[in-house]
């Protein structure tokens, strides 16, 4: 693993804070675990995303990032419409972006107000992660295209490798690539029922990385929720990003001075 490894896709998950209308219910995944798993793999920086199972309760992953300001990024699911101190506290904390889950219930931020989270991430210096379905990615265009904020897109569109590489999502996915969006080359696991090391995923991979070698960036998707197969490894994962991007130095940029951009870590 180079140095300066950055995870940017994994959660803390608290069942105190569990929501009602949560689409799943995963294992507690805790800050000692999840640091554990990072110095096993040779990671040097980490980014916890606000799990839709716990709602806009992001009070468990800001304890986290709070006792780890130089190791640890964070994505939040903010209450809107809030005073600036809850906004400051945030991003005091290390919060540097909104996430939009509309995949799973408890997400928090549905596509309804996706422009008032851009104008709250314009004003903050946030981006906005999107984990969304590529197939609806047409009919989103207009509306994105006009966002002011830097876009995420999470786990290559979670598009199951059966829709096909020439598909409206797929190529919407790699226009707003082109075109202005990070994309997480993560998740393989959830676009094929194939095993380890999803063989049907690299092309798709390989589309997005040559779209934008210096937007595109990994994560472990640790620890695996919402996932009714098999469980995979964090180092089968890091196995597969080495069939995404062979030469070396492409795959430093993923793992190191991509990410280290976009979340402000220190090289």
């Amino acid at each position: 693993m180079p140095k300066g490894a950055v995870d940017t896709h994994a959660h803390v998950i608290s069942a105190a804070s569990f929501v009602p209308d949560r689409s799943y219910t995963s294992p507690e995944a805790t800050e000692d675990q999840y640091l554990r798993m990072l110095d096993e793999v040779g990671m040097t920086y980490g980014v916890l995303i606000q799990v839709s199972v716990n709602g806009q309760d992001n009070a468990p992953m800001l304890k986290v990032l709070e006792r780890h300001p130089q190791r640890l990024r964070g994505v939040a699911v903010p209450l809107l419409n809030q005073p600036n101190a809850y906004y400051q506290n945030m991003r005091d904390k290390g919060v540097v972006g909104i996430r939009m889950n509309v995949m799973f219930s408890g997400g928090g931020l549905d596509l309804s107000k996706l422009e008032e989270c851009d104008a709250l991430a314009r004003d903050w210096g946030w981006h906005i992660q999107f984990l969304l379905n590529a197939n609806d990615l047409p009919a989103l265009m207009p509306r994105m295209q006009k966002m002011q904020s830097t876009l995420v897109i999470d786990h290559m569109g979670y598009l199951r490798t059966s829709v096909g590489l020439s598909s409206p999502g797929f190529n919407a996915l790699l226009d707003l690539v082109r075109e202005r969006a990070w994309v997480k080359v993560s998740g393989a696991y959830r676009l094929t029922d194939q095993a380890p090391p999803y063989e049907e995923v690299v092309p798709y991979a390989i589309a997005l990385i040559e779209a934008a070698p210096d937007r595109c960036i990994w994560g472990s998707d640790w620890p695996h929720v919402a996932n009714w197969g098999v469980m995979p490894s964090v180092a089968q994962m890091l196995q597969s990003l080495v069939l995404y991007a062979p030469n070396e130095l492409t795959r430093n940029r993923i793992l190191c001075s991509n990410p280290q951009r976009l979340y402000g870590f220190n090289a």
